[in-house]
């Protein structure tokens, strides 16, 4: 439940676009790396303390500033002053409940998304929220902690591979949107082998603990449906906004992780219907597995009926009964018997009852 509601109980009665963090409480320092470049040239610096990422940008170049961290609120509004940025930009960045959105003001462009992870130890998405405001010749990235999917954009900015250089700050922003959606296939790829390996295993040999795996995996794509939806009128109104932040040069790529966008929600409700007709398939496991049970169970009495009939005929306590001082009368009936179990084995397998 913690990942589908951040509580924010005590943002109440606060004036509109004032910073207040709602998260995980954190100890770890609020962490700033900076890249400025163009065509020719790059530079990266770590910078420490926050304060100097705010100095000045040159109108040549593009810069990439990324914050890793949002929990020191303090931090975070030296980013205010130093970009000018609105103060409900703010309130959200550290607000970190936030569903993908995209917001316009005055010359600034702000997208809030969220950047899923599968966790291996804990076996389920591990998400945190990230929020780009776009200018005229810069990006900021604001991340919840250190870690992220951008490291191919960092080696492609470094190493000058692409068009990512020679582009502007909204190819940029562009290009860490794709990183993001791009590695929830990579998320989906894991659920689906999954499900998969689920419904091989459960057809074999169903488990009474594949049902809180259903449950699980209900719960993740549910998660992850919740996580990626929203981002797709993020993107179409990207697509269409008129902003001059956003050059018509990079609108073709929007519509592109658009298209991509719309493939794992395709996905994700696929998946869904998978899982829930994994619960079909364990009930009807479980179904065929009783009615086998049921049968052999079956089979061994009705074997028996006779058997019982001959041991009961013999067991009466009656003084002059056939066969009673036979030498060999005893083995002589468990013969008798043995044959009428074998004949109706080979009965059932021949009417193939077995």
């Amino acid at each position: 439940m913690a990942r589908f509601i951040r509580r924010g109980s005590h943002k109440v009665g606060q004036m509109p676009g004032t910073p207040v963090y709602v998260g995980e409480r954190r100890e770890a320092e609020v962490t700033v790396s900076r890249f400025e470049y163009d065509a020719s040239e790059i530079r990266q610096d770590v910078l420490d303390p926050a304060e100097k990422a705010v100095a000045p940008i040159d109108a040549t170049k593009s810069a990439w500033i990324n914050v890793d961290g949002v929990h020191d609120v303090d931090r975070i509004q030296t980013f205010r002053d130093g970009f000018d940025l609105h103060p409900l930009i703010v309130e959200d960045i550290v607000h970190t409940g936030q569903r993908p959105k995209a917001e316009i003001y005055d010359s600034q462009l702000f997208v809030v998304l969220r950047m899923l992870r599968w966790s291996q130890e804990a076996g389920q998405i591990d998400d945190e929220q990230v929020s780009l405001v776009l200018g005229p010749s810069w990006v900021l990235s604001f991340q919840e902690r250190q870690g992220d999917v951008f490291d191919p954009l960092r080696e492609r900015l470094l190493s000058n591979r692409g068009r990512i250089r020679k582009q502007g700050p909204d190819y940029l922003a562009y290009a860490l949107i794709d990183a993001v959606v791009d590695h929830y296939f990579s998320i989906l790829e894991t659920l689906g082998d999954r499900i998969e390996s689920l419904g091989e295993e459960m057809t074999e040999n169903p488990k009474r603990e594949d049902l809180q795996t259903i449950r699980h995996l209900k719960r993740e794509l549910l998660f992850m449906r919740k996580s990626v939806w929203p981002l797709r009128e993020v993107l179409s109104g990207l697509q269409r906004d008129e902003s001059e932040l956003i050059q018509e040069s990079t609108r073709p790529y929007l519509r592109d992780v658009y298209d991509h966008t719309i493939q794992i929600i395709d996905t994700v409700e696929t998946f869904r219907d998978m899982v829930s007709g994994l619960m079909d398939v364990y009930l009807s496991s479980i179904s065929n597995r009783m009615n086998e049970v049921m049968k052999v169970l079956t089979i061994i009495a009705t074997i028996f009926i006779p058997l019982s009939f001959v041991a009961g005929l013999y067991g009466m306590n009656f003084a002059f009964m056939p066969e009673l001082q036979w030498r060999f009368g005893y083995f002589a009936v468990l013969g008798v018997m043995f044959a009428i179990g074998v004949g109706m084995l080979l009965y059932f397998k021949r009417k193939k009852w077995l």
